[in-house]
């Protein structure tokens, strides 16, 4: 089966945004406990002196909990309950763009792109590694019959098509035996329906393009697949109808590579099983004395071309042969335990004493602007590897001309091979060699590896090749399961890489749901990628200083509409990003949300927050500083000020303080985000103005006593002052003296000039574990002197990786060879 249960998907930011809370709720029990206790303290030693407090000279034995528990109410404003509102209607948003995204219509079919998942938006600015099928994702899945060979004659080697060899065509006119029976076998070894319109012409619906290609060219030839008729089949053969009576469909599976049908020709009553599959799962089984050195040539000739390869065969079965299979065969496919296995083995006990007939070869052409979107996203330190089950030679040419490796001498290609585990060993040991050394040049390296080394080394030497996978940005797996696939994408992950895994048949749904992000092409392999994928293309008494309705409103509105809004905003432009492509590394290194990103937001805050209650509670005292918290003990105490105006003045310094620095934090201002944030700011005075003519609201009067009030305007302006002050220095003096590769480019579009060149972007190398649990010895890769630079200009120490020394390079000529070596441990699988 290649549909698994897909997993849960958690965003990086998610996560982080999970441990964050944690940790505030640790900070509040924290505040709690110590707030707890000092009031515990403070009423049993100085409370009970104060004739407003009313303490009872002996209370009940939970008293103790009392303050605690209500401090607890106090604080729990801290948890941060509104920003998963506010982010989730942000990534819905995010995946609303991507659906109303013009540029991403298939014109050919009319399809649009879609979001399935709008959970997961942030992550497909952070992929560093893109896992991709070939067939339909790559190239166009339009399959056109160009050659084959036929009982050793080669077809279709000089014009490049064989429908248009003269040798074929006077083969078939004359109805050569070898031909006749290869044709059959194109023809009805498949599940294809053909339908018969009005007018007489033959259609045929088809699961897979490879049964299409080849059925339409067996018509092209004058071999019609013409009716169904329940299990007859009708053949018409240059003016003449054969008929077949299908017995048994074994249909294809990617661990027997093949596929096979029992027919029973109804003119003679012979029953013969046809096959075709790829190479290794038809020519190891020929009969005993038949020469394949031919068909292996023509393998390899239509592979260098990057064709796609099929091999014909079939053999004549004896009626008994057939009853005693047949018997297994149905016990097998009714059983309810391990079926697939059993029906893999039954199969196997049929197919084998071949007489090969043929092979065909398909071209399948590369879509339109795929080197250029690969060789785009390269530059962007984007890793790709090709999951593919062709064989190993059409592979690495489709990944030639696509950009997906480079020829020599510029790059180098590692072969990884061996039926058993010593010769897998070898071969592994001295491609790891290999790239250890080499992980240094400006060299792009890449290692090719087919299923069967990959299923030794993936259980045998797991180590090994997860250190090759890190060192390695490019990679091609070939003759790969729907299984071995997703183990793949496992592995990167595994190793704290976010995965991106992209293709367009129901082979590809286990690496799709595996991956972080998974996408699904509506292709001609049908919908079941698609479908699932991720994307298709809230006494001593203890009172708050805001009451709850406030609150609320801060937490849910005021804070929000602006954040909703800031979808908008953009860090650089579209061609900007285009152009210099090597700046998405930044959203690689997790710039965007970090600990230290968060902890710096966190001290602003409470820097703001300090700044309004000093300028508030100045204001309604006219003491300094330095007797701040005894005046505002006092204030309460003797009712010299009222509780509400201080609140008021203190929740509007928050909203003015929230606009200016939203403001200050856009970096590209529409005409939403203006209403959003000023008009924010205007419907926070209006609401309460309504609210303050309300007489049972408990603010009545108190919105428009302060609007008289020329010390509320002055509160309000030092607020801004002391709270913005600080920032526009700090801001002012890493924009002029440290400036990140962002906000050299952002100021770059402002001025409307060029950036020739920047600082080297390069990934911290990845360090590997010590322990070793495959017989390979090895080493350490040596890591590379690390020079700091700061990702967000707001905080210097909002880096998950440290960004490699190195000669400036020009944005507007290539990028020298990053290392994918990584300083995060890989996880023991």
């Amino acid at each position: 089966m290649s549909r698994g249960i897909p997993e849960p998907k958690l965003t990086a930011m998610d996560a982080m945004i999970d441990k964050l809370t944690g940790a505030i709720f640790v900070f509040q029990i924290v505040v709690v406990m110590v707030l707890g206790i000092a009031g515990n303290v403070w009423k049993d030693t100085e409370a009970r002196k104060q004739w407003y407090v009313q303490y009872p000279i002996e209370g009940p034995w939970y008293e103790l909990l009392v303050i605690p528990l209500r401090f607890e109410l106090l604080c729990s404003i801290m948890i941060p309950i509104s920003i998963k509102v506010s982010l989730d209607l942000v990534k819905s948003l995010y995946a609303k763009f991507i659906d109303w995204d013009a540029e991403m219509i298939d014109y050919e079919t009319g399809i649009p792109s879609h979001a399935t998942n709008t959970a997961i938006s942030e992550d497909l600015g952070q992929v560093e590694y893109i896992m991709t099928d070939k067939t339909g994702t790559l190239t166009e899945n339009r399959m056109i019959f160009r050659r084959c060979c036929i009982s050793g004659v080669f077809y279709g080697n000089e014009s490049g098509d064989a429908l248009k060899d003269t040798k074929l065509l006077n083969a078939v006119a004359g109805s050569s035996p070898d031909v006749v029976q290869f044709l059959t076998v194109m023809a009805i070894c498949n599940t294809v329906v053909p339908i018969k319109s009005k007018t007489g012409a033959v259609s045929y619906k088809a699961q897979s393009q490879d049964e299409d290609a080849l059925v339409n060219a067996a018509a092209q030839l004058h071999m019609v697949y013409a009716n169904k008729n329940a299990n007859i089949l009708e053949i018409r053969f240059n003016g003449s109808v054969i008929k077949y009576e299908v017995l048994e469909i074994l249909e294809f599976t990617s661990d027997r590579k093949r596929m096979s049908v029992v027919v029973k020709d109804c003119q003679n009553g012979k029953i013969v099983l046809l096959s075709k599959g790829a190479d290794e799962a038809i020519l190891p089984y020929a009969y005993v004395g038949q020469q394949t050195r031919t068909f292996i040539e023509a393998v390899e000739q239509y592979a260098q071309l990057g064709l796609r390869t099929l091999c014909l065969a079939c053999r004549e079965l004896r009626e008994d042969e057939y009853q005693e299979w047949s018997l297994m065969f149905k016990e097998a496919s009714s059983t309810l335990v391990d079926r697939e296995w059993r029906i893999a083995e039954v199969c196997q006990r049929l197919e084998h004493d071949f007489e090969v007939l043929g092979v065909t070869a398909i071209e399948d052409r590369l879509q339109d602007g795929v080197p250029e979107t690969i060789e785009t996203l390269r530059k962007a330190g984007i890793n790709f590897w090709m999951l593919t089950g062709d064989k190993q030679n059409t592979a690495i040419q489709i990944a030639l001309s696509c950009n997906f490796i480079s020829p020599e001498p510029k790059g180098q290609l590692l072969l990884i091979d061996g039926k058993t585990e010593d010769e897998v060993c070898r071969s592994l040991e001295r491609v790891l060699l290999t790239m250890r050394i080499t992980s240094s040049e400006p060299k792009d390296v890449a290692f090719v590896v087919d299923g069967w080394a990959l299923e030794i080394a993936l259980k045998h030497y797991r180590k090994a090749f997860t250190e090759l996978a890190i060192l390695s940005r490019t990679a091609i797996c070939c003759r790969v399961t729907p299984s071995q696939k997703a183990q793949l994408v496992e592995l990167l992950k595994s190793c704290d890489y976010r995965t991106l895994a992209i293709g367009d048949g129901g082979n590809d749904v286990r690496m799709i749901q595996q991956a972080d992000i998974g996408v699904g092409i509506s292709g001609r392999e049908g919908l079941q990628a698609a479908r699932a994928a991720d994307y298709s293309i809230g006494s001593v008494s203890g009172t708050s200083l805001f009451n709850s309705v406030s609150l609320m409103a801060y937490n849910v509105f005021y804070t929000s509409v602006p954040v909703l809004v800031s979808v908008l905003d953009k860090d650089l432009s579209e061609g900007t990003v285009m152009q210099h492509p090597q700046i998405l590394f930044y959203c690689q290194a997790g710039r965007l949300l970090n600990p230290s990103t968060f902890a710096g937001w966190f001290g602003r805050s409470l820097f703001h927050v300090s700044a309004i209650l000093y300028q508030s509670i100045l204001t309604d005292t006219g003491c300094k500083a330095i007797v701040v918290f005894v005046i505002t003990i006092h204030a309460y105490a003797y009712e010299k000020s009222e509780m509400e105006e201080l609140s008021m003045v203190a929740l509007s310094g928050c909203i003015w303080l929230q606009a200016f620095v939203v403001a200050l934090e856009t970096n590209s201002f529409t005409i939403l985000q203006h209403l959003a944030i000023w008009g924010n700011l205007v419907a926070f005075y209006v609401i309460n103005w309504i609210v303050s003519a309300i007489p049972a609201s408990g603010m009545y009067t108190i919105m428009f006593r302060l609007c008289r009030q020329p010390s509320y305007w002055i509160t309000l302006s030092l607020i801004v002052a002391a709270g913005m002050g600080p920032v526009l220095a700090l801001k002012y003096f890493r924009y002029t003296y440290r400036p990140s590769k962002i906000n050299t480019l952002q100021q770059a579009e402002r001025m409307g000039g060029p950036i020739l060149t920047l600082g080297n972007i390069e990934p911290h190398p990845r360090p590997m574990e010590k322990e070793v649990v495959s017989p390979l010895q090895i080493s350490q890769p040596k890591n590379r002197n690390p020079v700091y630079e700061p990702l967000l200009s707001d905080s210097p120490n909002s880096s998950r990786r440290s960004l490699g020394s190195g000669t400036p390079f020009d944005f507007f000529q290539s990028q020298s060879r990053l290392s994918s070596s990584y300083s995060r441990n890989c996880k023991d699988n």
